[in-house]
């Protein structure tokens, strides 16, 4: 079978679905604006793609965020008809088509059976649609109007769509119900080889100072730290953690930009907004166990789990992080917000405890008592563990899906374009 994967940053998703498709002994290509030049990857061919055109400058500012996508679906389509005229036919397009890259890869091959990568649909009702009142809309009618426009590519690549897969149950249930019985819901996969207990990890914090598993660790993780994924929040306990917690020393990953949600005003970022907010009320001996890790390789963010005493995960209603999984399977005892992705994999008192996104006092309450609990934190981990192993593991669980959910894409009949 020839398979054409469709990704921005490739490999993303298709990380460990790309090199086991190869194992399987099918032609794999990769079109993607990552590289310049072809390549191989596992057994891959990558082929890059150039995005040609800009952003129009008068633009209506509810068709900017299309406009992009459409830049990128046009100057993949001109690769895509290069490949062709190669001779590349493919019977399977796998594609994350949250991009836009995809639109037009039916008018190549209309027979391709095209499979997506379902991440989220963009929702305007709660708690979706302003959740944190701290964040309140400033135009509540027109955003709706605005998100709706948002899912513009979400909806043409539904007429297209064969199938459709999904990491969570959530994820899933915010497409439409027309979209339903084409979705499938796997996750990516959890290595649980790898995220896995180690009582002898040690984690380098800079300045001279590691710390291991006899210290009174608290963990933080975002990609960015930004309001999304309740960094505010967690600032705002961090006095009071800090002052309860004489030995504690809290280390937080994450980046100064925006993943998601609104840029911070004024050029600032978030980051520096909260820390500059809760300064003032922590002493510099305090101020002096908390750790800012930035950007991390994979090893270290590894060893920072795995020496974490309890590890704290908040989120809006949105995309479940990998860090929660991984966090899970490394043993951690978990403190989270009681939002719909997070129910989705814990269980109050049985893998983990959960507090309301906002209620920063209980967050305090609830981190003390679990870190004065160590036959608490001891349960929680263990069953962490087991259910993702149980549920979410790479090679046992997610990838046998995931190649399956691929073959029967195969035997479908292709769904035509709509004009």
């Amino acid at each position: 079978m020839k398979i054409l994967i469709i990704h921005q940053n490739f490999p993303g998703q298709y990380k460990h679905l790309a090199p086991a498709l190869v194992r399987q002994g099918h032609e794999v290509v990769a079109l993607t604006c990552k590289v310049k030049k072809p390549t191989t990857w596992n057994g891959v061919k990558v082929i890059p793609y150039e995005i040609k055109g800009g952003s129009s400058p008068q633009i209506h500012p509810w068709l900017a965020d299309f406009e992009t996508k459409l830049i990128r679906a046009t100057s993949c389509y001109r690769g895509a008809r290069v490949l062709k005229q190669q001779g590349f036919e493919p019977d399977v397009i796998c594609a994350h088509h949250g991009w836009g890259e995809s639109m037009f890869l039916k008018d190549v091959w209309p027979n391709a059976r095209l499979g997506l990568y379902c991440e989220l649909y963009h929702l305007t009702d709660k708690p979706f649609f302003n959740f944190d009142p701290e964040f309140p809309s400033k135009n509540p009618e027109g955003d709706v109007l605005r998100i709706r426009m948002k899912n513009m590519n979400n909806r043409l690549h539904e007429e297209i769509m064969d199938a459709g897969i999904s990491p969570t149950r959530f994820q899933a249930s915010t497409f439409p119900d027309r979209w339903q019985d084409r979705i499938s819901v796997t996750h990516d996969g959890i290595d649980t080889l790898t995220c896995a207990p180690n009582p002898d990890a040690v984690l380098d914090v800079g300045d001279g100072k590691t710390l291991t598993r006899n210290d009174e660790v608290i963990t933080f993780i975002n990609r960015n730290l930004e309001p999304y994924r309740g960094y505010h929040i967690f600032m705002r306990a961090l006095p009071e953690i800090l002052k309860r917690r004489k030995n504690a020393h809290v280390v937080m990953l994450g980046g100064d930009e925006v993943s998601y949600g609104s840029k911070a005003p004024d050029g600032k970022t978030w980051k520096q907004i909260y820390i500059d907010e809760v300064r003032g009320r922590i002493p510099t001996p305090h101020w002096n166990r908390v750790h800012f890790m930035g950007r991390v390789p994979y090893e270290t963010y590894l060893s920072m789990i795995q020496v974490s005493r309890a590890h704290v995960y908040l989120t809006y209603p949105f995309v479940l992080s990998w860090s929660l999984l991984e966090s899970m399977s490394a043993g951690c005892a978990i403190l989270a917000s009681d939002t719909a992705p997070v129910k989705e994999v814990m269980t109050e008192g049985e893998n983990g405890i959960m507090v309301d996104f906002f209620d920063k006092e209980a967050l305090v309450d609830r981190l003390c008592d679990l870190l004065e609990d160590e036959p608490l934190r001891g349960h929680l981990g263990e069953t962490a563990r087991k259910y993702v192993q149980e549920n979410y593991d790479l090679q046992t669980i997610c990838l046998p899906k995931h190649v399956e959910w691929v073959n029967k894409l195969a035997e479908l009949p292709s769904r035509p374009i709509i004009d």
